[in-house]
């Protein structure tokens, strides 16, 4: 059916619309499917050749040459498009096939006359101003980002994922500045101050993961796979820089090794290298041969949590997993991106999890991925993993938690329905049959299918293409004291629909100094337990004790009373991610409760990925759910039991952990003055180690406590030495200042496009803008955000709609504030339903919490 529709899309477009555009009608903005059809099925043998002239004052615009050629099948008169998002003064000279023709730009798109062209081989020369919204140009360097679509933002392009090219780059850049791309470097020339340098053709690469950096970097370089390898990077703190790079280096080796052997298929690219972006917008991106990371997460200090070390190790492999999964082998339209971010996430748990037991790595997949999936999932703008998309220009707005965090939980609940022998099989027949091509989710399953006797198509509905999650419960009849039946069941936790989640958990019956554990596989609506009959009354039932299962797991408020039982650190965070589940959908504890029992197991909770677990939970109960006289009134117990739970826990990374819970949580006099002597004279607790960022988010936590803090934040600024993260701190105060009107003055500059260039540090400077301590004001910022959401996403990166909704409304509780979403909402009938969505999905606690707060 699918095939059909495609097929019936095309005659459409390319008979009847298309044929007209030269004398009717202007071509759609963006790259529309039938487009991108059209030109998959008329194109092939792309390469580009570029020359970029780049100045080293980024107000200057960057000039560029091209040379596009291509082998056309020239079907009839129709005009060729060519992808290229600009003004039409920066479009300067269009040559095809040797002769000169007026520059025509049209929404979005460079028209080329039909009679111009010819059947076979074809040549367009394009002289240009390079489009500045991707190249992320700051002060001494830039790099470059064209996902999923910004590649036409820079230069004339066909800019779709199934158009795969080679790339030619020659740079001119400042005499001091480095730079790298894709291609290996061939050479490099000195001319009246300025370097020259030739890159080698790339390999065959989508537009997406054409890129380059360039700027006042420092280099370190390395040998993987026997040839030099580079690092570029600005971080200026000697100890990170030391205590960093051989780790960076190995983890990267490991992530190729695994990889390599998993797949049975070579690193397929010519060369390594890598840059560190301070206030990169994203975790990482995996240009091959120039894979971006955030340098944060890079480099650390021997102080670095257990956490920050898995953040980077996750990080690493994930953007080397690329190299196999969305590099080799593409998405043909980005209605798959998921596709590629799944086996980087699944594969990068695998890999990571290889180095480690596997009771660290469940633990690890359990605390990242099932909380950010859920958060997501509960609401009522859940979007399903495989989605609708019928232009590149919303591309941006598919990203988010359900790719990254419920596609990995699928997908190991896919392997453990085939067989992780034969899924393994299956990926690498894949991945040889497509490489260097494109592929769709259905070409795996197809593949897939052969490796297994199971219904994958049914299962593929309800895990790929529908949103939401069951809600799974169980039932126990006694008789005396023993179990006479015990039965579990599910329903989907929104609509009427009648569907079943088809997956595997373990049920644990909790006694005295032992635990009985059943698997369970469950198929259908309900499922008797028969292994469980005859068992003895258990003191509490934890469903989804391994935590393999994806749901709300009901969940006995009695294992709250008995919880010093549970001795598995797996099973205490199923449990806790359970509780809080539950307590959102108002069937187990309340707020209170369940706050009392999270603080209770602050002393007692040993696993460090645990314990960051709860204190999130803490934070999160504690701002958006009690109600603000009760938070008030409780608030310096709570600070008190989170202080002594600092002192009784004996683990560095753990009393870090609970320093930065408390930073988080305090509103006291007694807290302030405890944590401003500490700031004042850097001097932090026993066996607490703080580095100069973390002293910097002191600075910002005491400030939103200060009715005067110009002075503070001032000294604090003086202290920061990097000077990227000087600039980005000069954003970050003016939102954090107890002065309203800067206040105003910053939030109504982001009006301005050139305002929110550095989304990193404007995402941050949201959360401080929107604290709960401020939002007796900033609460009348909503409106104007969400009249703002569509030029975010038409002018930002792919996160940053996402980032500038949850960073606005994720710990408000103000009625007022939810009035102003449902207005907003009311207004606009007809507004984009995926970014409608995201503002349900940021809105959704701020919903909840109208019904949980009493």
């Amino acid at each position: 059916m699918k095939t059909g529709v495609l097929a019936l899309s095309f005659v459409i477009f390319s008979s009847g619309y298309f044929a007209q555009t030269k004398f009717q009608t202007k071509p759609e903005t963006g790259v529309s499917h039938e487009l991108a059809q059209l030109r998959k099925t008329t194109l092939s043998t792309v390469k580009y050749e570029l020359s970029l002239q780049i100045p080293e004052n980024k107000s200057e615009r960057i000039s560029g040459a091209e040379v596009l050629s291509f082998h056309y099948k020239k079907q009839n008169e129709a005009p060729l498009l060519i992808d290229f998002k600009e003004e039409a003064a920066s479009l300067i000279s269009v040559s095809v096939n040797g002769q000169t023709t007026p520059p025509v730009l049209e929404n979005e798109h460079i028209i080329i006359d039909a009679k111009y062209l010819k059947s076979g081989f074809n040549q367009i020369n394009f002289t240009f101003l390079a489009g500045n919204s991707a190249l992320n140009r700051r002060d001494g360097y830039l790099y470059t980002l064209f996902v999923p679509d910004r590649a036409r933002t820079m230069f004339p392009c066909f800019d779709q994922p199934n158009l795969k090219a080679n790339y030619s780059l020659t740079l001119t850049i400042p005499e001091k500045w480095s730079a790298i791309a894709n291609g290996e470097l061939e050479n490099t020339t000195l001319q009246q101050g300025k370097k020259i340098l030739h890159f080698k053709e790339s390999d065959v690469i989508p537009t997406y993961l054409f890129s380059f950096a360039a700027g006042d970097f420092k280099t370190f370089t390395e040998k993987i796979d026997q040839q030099d390898s580079k690092l570029l990077y600005r971080e200026t703190d000697s100890v990170k820089i030391k205590n960093s790079m051989d780790s960076i280096f190995t983890l990267y080796r490991n992530s190729l090794d695994y990889f390599t052997k998993w797949t049975n298929i070579p690193h397929p690219f010519q060369k390594h290298g890598m840059v560190a972006v301070p206030d990169f917008q994203f975790g990482g991106m995996e240009h091959p041969g120039a894979i971006l990371f955030q340098n944060s997460t890079l480099f650390l200090d021997k102080s670095a949590t257990q956490s920050q070390l898995n953040n980077r190790s996750n990080l690493i492999a994930h953007e080397v997993a690329h190299l196999w999964f969305g590099d080799m082998v593409t998405m043909d339209w980005f209605n798959d991106v998921w596709m590629k971010e799944v086996f980087a996430n699944f594969m990068a748990d695998k890999s990571t999890g290889a180095a480690s037991d596997k009771a660290v790595y469940d633990l690890k997949f359990l605390t990242t991925h099932f909380p950010a999936a859920y958060s997501i999932d509960r609401t009522l703008g859940a979007n399903p993993i495989r989605q609708v998309l019928d232009n590149l220009q919303n591309a941006g707005m598919m990203y988010g938690p359900i790719i990254y965090n419920k596609a990995p939980i699928m997908m190991r609940q896919l392997e453990l329905l085939i067989g992780e022998e034969d899924f393994r099989k299956g990926i690498e027949e894949y991945l040889k049959k497509y490489a260097y091509s494109n592929a769709t989710w259905p070409d795996l399953i197809n593949i897939l299918d052969k490796h297994t006797k199971e219904d994958l198509q049914s299962w593929n509905k309800v895990w790929v293409n529908d949103p939401g999650r069951p809600v799974v419960d169980y039932n126990i009849k006694y008789k005396g004291d023993k179990i006479e039946t015990f039965t579990v069941s599910q329903h989907p936790e929104y609509g009427k629909e009648q569907k079943v989640w088809p997956q595997e958990f373990q049920i644990s019956l909790f006694y005295p100094g032992t635990v009985e554990k059943v698997d369970v596989k469950l198929s259908g609506a309900q499922k008797e337990i028969l292994e469980l009959k005859g068992k003895s009354k258990p003191f509490f039932v934890l469903q989804n004790s391994s935590g393999i299962g994806y749901g709300v797991f009901g969940i006995d408020k009695s294992a709250m009373s008995e919880f010093s039982i549970v001795k598995d650190p797996i099973n205490r965070a199923s449990a806790y991610i359970s509780l809080y589940e539950n307590m959102l959908g108002g069937t187990g504890a309340s707020p209170q409760e369940l706050l009392d029992f999270f603080t209770g197991q602050l002393q007692n909770e040993t696993s460090e990925l645990n314990l960051r677990l709860i204190t999130g939970y803490i934070s999160a109960v504690n701002w958006s759910f009690l109600p603000e006289n009760k938070r008030t009134e409780v608030s310096e117990n709570l600070e008190n039991t989170v202080w002594k739970a600092l002192q009784v826990q004996t683990a560095k990374n753990n009393k870090k952990i609970l320093f930065d819970c408390y930073q988080g949580i305090f509103q006291s006099s007694k807290a302030y003055d405890n944590l401003y002597a500490i700031w004042k004279s850097q001097t932090p607790p026993q066996d607490v180690s703080l580095n100069d960022e973390d002293f910097t988010n002191l600075a910002l936590a005491l400030s939103l406590r200060n009715n005067d803090n110009n002075s503070l934040l001032q000294e604090q600024l003086t202290r920061i030495k990097n000077p990227d993260r000087i600039n980005r701190f000069k954003i970050i105060m003016k939102a954090a200042s107890s002065d309203k009107d800067i206040r105003d003055e910053f939030f109504n500059g982001l009006s301005e496009k050139q305002n929110r260039s550095n989304e990193s540090a404007v995402g941050a400077s949201l959360t401080y803008l929107h604290h709960p301590l401020r939002q007796k004001t900033s609460v009348n910022y909503v409106p104007k955000t969400l009249e703002l959401l569509q030029e975010i996403q038409k002018t930002g990166d792919i996160f940053f709609p996402d980032n500038w909704l949850r960073s606005t409304l994720g710990a408000y509780q103000n009625p007022k504030a939810l009035d102003m979403v449902n207005q907003f909402l009311l207004q606009n009938p007809n507004y984009n339903p995926i970014l409608k969505n995201k503002i349900l999905q940021a809105s959704d606690n701020l919903k909840r919490a109208q019904k949980l707060i009493k």
